[in-house]
């Protein structure tokens, strides 16, 4: 009954002359503001354009067009019942319509195809199509991919505009859709056009949509900016109070602290601690703060920091003064940062979770930015760093459907943790909504990085000797194995054994200080056992090489045929195959690969690896492609191109991330 009455044809007319009028109102009392100051001259300077703005800001949009231009100008309009008013706004400036709208995460059709071709047609009879990018119900300010698709098919620029008051009432919205008040200062502001090419495939697509959203971020910061007000999207909502569960939790946290020395000393006892540093795990830096913008990085462990690794390296190659701070949780990953780190770059460890310890963090380091890396969500981290109003952002995010349902049945502390994020990076967009679902202000779905991250480097020196001592054996790599899976690891190559004698089997355990622990149980088992760390190449007469040493698995991958994963014989959720594929190992992987599902997904569906359940299917998967290698090479080739199908998320990322650093600095040209 309402929405028949909203759409009458008396109460249509009546409320669009008043809001029309209203629109005019606040066009002639506001003093006028101008980026550039030829905004006109720009904005239809390639006409036929396509004009874009955020659903949130755009009541102001039909004092773009001057009245002087009376036919050249199509918005879309949606078809719901509302929209009925907005559309005979639009006409009382001259525009004519095009009805429909992208469903986003809808199921129901809402008119999508038919605005698509609406558009189509306005473009090449000469008109500017005007069009918000952010489509509901998704995340406000993200870009969907038809406004991408409408510029490749018709050929013609998107060009990024904004308008923001320095009065304004932001209504409780999606997109927090902003009523601009008289007697405000106004500012316009155009960007620069951005092209689609007309043979773009997806990813060219989805980097267009990445462009089109920074394109409307940037003009949007501008104009509020050039208004004096603030964007009522960035910063200003507060967020969801903290819980009774989450206050109980910092209490705890805060009670504990008379045990962290215990703990800390539990930890150094089996290796997983640096004595020498413990001071920064209590918040105390080791080294002093560099000068300027500071971008805080945190991975936990040697996973994440490789995922973290290609961004933070892309961000110190394009901008030079913007300092880098990484944060790991882990001695391996201590390691790998100090090996791989940029120069410049700093690491140190990540403070225990404790409110004090966080907070003299902080206060030394004073970052920024702060990028946490797939699923370090440590409550007292998390609301520390937004109470010192840094922006939060969360990148190559991942969270299993047991953790999203356990987060959501808790939404007094999840929504507080999540909604302290400005932006998640997801590894997929099933992700992405879980991410928002919990609270996030905006997530993306963009891919995995650990796609693109490089291979693993080896030492070539080790590499010679290591071939050397290999001669002329059979060998296969479990790597990454856990608790539990080195037992069947050691079955598989008994089993093997009797088939090739000349067996070698390499172990690389995920931690390496469990290395003496396996040695002595394959000892135990009859078998002739030497670990790396004491400094011993295998023999001849060697049945298990046990390689317990950080930061040397590629030169492992790099010269095995085949290679099992570990982490997925016993429910961990598996390893990253990635690394092996890139460096020629063929993939086997036990049935518990959740924590890489799109991963390993993707490759079990192209025939680019082999799954196995126990250690008897693993001998002889092991045995069949190293007796095959037309087969083995059958497999890598259809990984290599399952891979290269998945790769891109990291120029997303870098994309994403530009908008929360310092401009670039120009380019200096020799004379």
């Amino acid at each position: 009954m309402g929405k028949r009455l909203l759409s009458s044809r008396p109460v249509v007319a009546f409320s669009s002359a008043i809001l029309a009028a209203y629109i005019r109102f606040v066009y002639a009392t506001s003093r006028l503001r101008f980026d550039p100051p030829d905004t006109e001259a720009k904005l239809f300077g390639q006409h036929p354009q396509i004009f874009a703005m955020w659903h949130g800001q755009f009541l102001m949009l039909p004092m773009m067009k001057p009245d002087d231009r009376p036919a050249d100008v199509a918005a879309m309009v949606a078809r719901h019942g509302d929209a009925e008013i907005i559309g005979a706004v639009i006409k009382r400036f001259h525009m004519r319509l095009i009805r429909g709208a992208g469903a986003g995460r809808r199921r129901r059709d809402r008119g999508g195809a038919t605005a698509l071709r609406g558009a189509l047609r306005a473009l090449k009879d000469g008109a500017t199509v005007a069009m918000t990018a952010d489509v509901p119900p998704g995340r406000a300010r993200r870009a969907g991919t038809g406004i991408a698709t409408l510029a490749q098919l018709s050929g013609r620029p998107v060009v990024p505009c904004a308008m923001a008051t320095s009065h304004f009432i932001a209504l409780r919205t999606w997109s927090a859709f902003t009523v601009n008040l008289p007697f405000s200062t106004l500012a316009i502001v155009v960007g620069e056009p951005l092209s689609v090419a007309r043979d773009a495939d997806e990813s060219a697509i989805e980097a267009a949509r990445f462009a089109i959203e920074r394109g409307l971020a940037h003009t949007t910061a501008r104009a509020y900016a050039l208004a004096g007000a603030v964007d009522p999207l960035v910063g200003q909502t507060p967020g969801p109070r903290p819980s009774l569960s989450l206050a109980a939790y910092r209490a705890v946290t805060r009670l504990a602290a008379p045990f962290a020395p215990v703990m800390l000393a539990w930890r150094t006892r089996r290796g997983k601690e640096e004595p020498a540093r413990h001071a920064e795990r209590y918040g105390e830096a080791s080294l002093p703060r560099p000068p300027g913008f500071l971008a805080w990085f945190h991975a936990a462990s040697v996973g994440e920091a490789n995922a973290a690794l290609p961004v933070i390296d892309a961000i110190a190659r394009e901008h030079p003064d913007v300092g880098v701070l990484l944060t790991t949780g882990t001695v391996t990953s201590a390691t790998l940062a100090r090996a791989r780190l940029p120069k410049g770059a700093l690491h140190q460890y990540v403070p225990l979770d404790h409110q004090a310890y966080v907070r003299r963090f902080l206060a030394h380091w004073r970052p920024d930015l702060a990028v946490l890396v797939e699923s370090e969500i440590w409550p007292n981290l998390v609301l520390e760093t937004k109470a010192r109003n840094v922006p939060l952002v969360l990148i190559n995010g991942r969270m299993s459907q047991s953790s999203f349902h356990k987060w959501r049945k808790r939404p007094g502390l999840s929504r507080p943790l999540f909604g302290a994020f400005r932006l998640v990076l997801a590894q997929n967009e099933s992700l992405a909504q879980r991410f928002a679902e919990l609270g996030a202000a905006e997530a993306q779905g963009i891919g995995n990085l650990k796609a693109d991250a490089p291979p693993p480097p080896a030492d070539a020196g080790g590499a010679k000797r290591l071939a050397a001592a290999l001669q002329g054996r059979s060998v296969w790599l479990a790597a990454s194995t856990h608790a539990g899976e080195d037992d069947m690891v050691a079955v598989a190559h008994l089993a093997m054994r009797k088939i090739r004698p000349d067996l070698l089997t390499v172990i690389v355990p995920r931690h390496p200080e469990r290395g003496p622990l396996i040695a002595k149980l394959l000892t135990g088992a009859n078998l002739k056992v030497a670990l790396r760390s004491e400094g011993h190449l295998p023999d001849a007469a060697t049945d298990i090489y046990i390689a317990d040493t950080i930061g040397e698995l590629g030169l492992f991958y790099g010269i095995v045929p085949v290679a099992f994963i570990g982490g997925s014989l016993v429910p961990h959720g598996g390893q990253n195959p990635v690394e092996p594929i890139k460096l020629g190992a063929a993939v086997l992987t036990g049935p518990h690969w959740r924590n890489f599902a799109d991963v390993y997904e993707a490759l079990l569906q192209a025939g680019g690896c082999r799954q196995v359940t126990d250690a008897a299917s693993l001998a002889e998967a092991a045995l069949f492609l190293l007796a095959t290698p037309k087969a083995r090479e059958t497999m890598m080739a259809n990984a290599e191109r399952a891979l290269a199908a998945m790769v891109g998320a990291l120029p997303r990322t870098i994309t994403a991330l530009d908008r929360f650093l310092p401009p670039k600095p120009p380019l200096r040209h020799a004379l």
